[in-house]
């Protein structure tokens, strides 16, 4: 073959998302070769109005509410990269399962299918791949137009769907779905795997990675300190955690943590959902700081500060499924990282990260981590996320299928 194949990529995680995006990142990688069309994640007219002040809608509306200029090419993403809007489709997670949400269902489909069918149109498309990360939503079976330009249909499953009430109401059906009328099916966990494997005989192990170039900056350059640590004793130690604060998280661990550890700091960068951190007092302790979301970009110079940092996620079926993002982004900064024994993989990293079975053994690990770490094993884990990049998982991705590194 002697071209390269574009890819449509329709994601559950929109572009411009405050946290870390594996889809995007896979995204970016596959733009270094082919032309992308990033399909963000719907917004419904609920989204619209309960954010219609944001610059989230304020730079779509035209393509939400008109459907027009629906690709844009920000300058943060690789020419390549194009990413696409659809118009604002109906709230119906609501609804229970039967006839109402399967007709609902079946007319947002439509608007979703009106721009993959303009896109194709306006790009002059065949013989691409269609990739849904993780988005079984929408579009459960590319109809036969469609399906007749596909030169291959690829499902990303992420996490267990059936484990949170809201995404299950419909999504653990649907997900069937998706994976029984796809080509392929790729797994970012060894426990998703089997679990998918009875709907379709090509489902794979296809892990998350890491940015390796980005995080890597927290030991080999010297960063400023980020604003929100400027007012930081300096002589305490910190605890760090990036990335989402919610239902997966151990909040009784999270608050032994800072109550064990009371002469040092615990510090969090990322968004914060629901309002267990509150109930189990965390928002009111003296040594807990909760810096809010940040661009990827800004991760590593608050990585640079922390003497250690942790995975602090609940043991049960949820967790059981995960793979972590984050732990191949702390490995690439050098950092060391105490985390519960919630699934096979992060066991999996046992050779360059405390794993903890209990909550007491967690908090001695977290002086054992920062009273070892030197040089030698902070290249150590250096190596391991070396060999857990976005370039790998392409790659990997293309051998799944059977093309070459290029998708030809």
């Amino acid at each position: 073959m002697d071209r390269q194949r574009d890819i449509i990529c329709f994601s559950l995680s929109r572009w411009d998302s405050e946290i870390s995006s594996p889809a995007l990142s896979l995204a970016k990688e596959f733009a270094r070769n082919s032309r992308v069309f990033y399909i963000d994640h719907p917004f419904s007219w609920k989204d619209y109005y309960q954010l219609k002040d944001t610059e989230q809608i304020r730079k779509r509306k035209t393509a939400l509410l008109k459907g027009k200029n629906i690709y844009s090419n920000p300058a943060s993403l690789p020419e390549n990269l194009t990413v696409v809007t659809t118009r604002l489709t109906w709230p119906i997670n609501f609804l229970p399962p039967g006839g109402l949400y399967d007709r609902m269902a079946a007319l947002n489909n439509k608007i979703v299918l009106r721009t993959i069918r303009q896109l194709i149109k306006d790009y002059q498309l065949k013989d691409f791949i269609y990739l849904n990360f993780f988005d079984p939503y929408f579009v459960q079976q590319l109809p036969d137009d469609i399906k007749a330009l596909t030169a291959v249909s690829v499902y990303q499953s992420m996490d267990d769907i059936s484990q949170v009430p809201y995404s299950h109401r419909h999504g653990t059906r649907l997900e069937e779905k998706i994976i029984t009328n796809f080509d392929y099916t790729l797994c970012t966990s060894r426990e998703l795997t089997r679990l998918k494997s009875p709907f379709n005989k090509n489902v794979f192990f296809h892990p998350n990675a890491a940015d390796i170039d980005i995080f890597k900056t927290a030991v080999t350059e010297t960063l400023p300190k980020p604003e929100a640590m400027q007012s930081l004793d300096p002589h305490k130690k910190i605890i760090g955690y990036t990335g989402s604060i919610e239902y997966r998280s151990d909040f009784e661990l999270l608050k032994k943590i800072a109550e064990y550890h009371s002469d040092k700091i615990l510090f969090f960068v990322g968004p914060i959902q629901g309002t267990e951190h509150q109930e189990f007092g965390l928002d009111k302790l003296p040594n807990v700081v909760f810096a809010g979301p940040r661009k990827i970009t800004e991760l590593p110079a608050f990585l640079q500060y922390f003497d250690c940092v942790i995975i602090p996620f609940r043991k049960n079926t949820l967790t059981k499924s995960i793979y972590p993002l984050k732990i191949n982004e702390y490995l690439a900064a050098g950092k060391p990282v105490i985390a519960t024994h919630f699934s096979e993989d992060i066991f999996g990293f046992k050779d360059v990260a405390y794993i903890a079975e209990t909550h007491e053994d967690f908090l001695q690990l977290i002086d054992k981590a920062i009273a070892e770490n030197n040089t030698d094993l902070i290249q150590k884990r250096m190596a391991v996320a070396g060999e857990n990049t976005w370039t790998a998982r392409v790659s990997q991705f293309y051998r799944i299928l059977g093309y070459n590194k290029s998708g030809c």
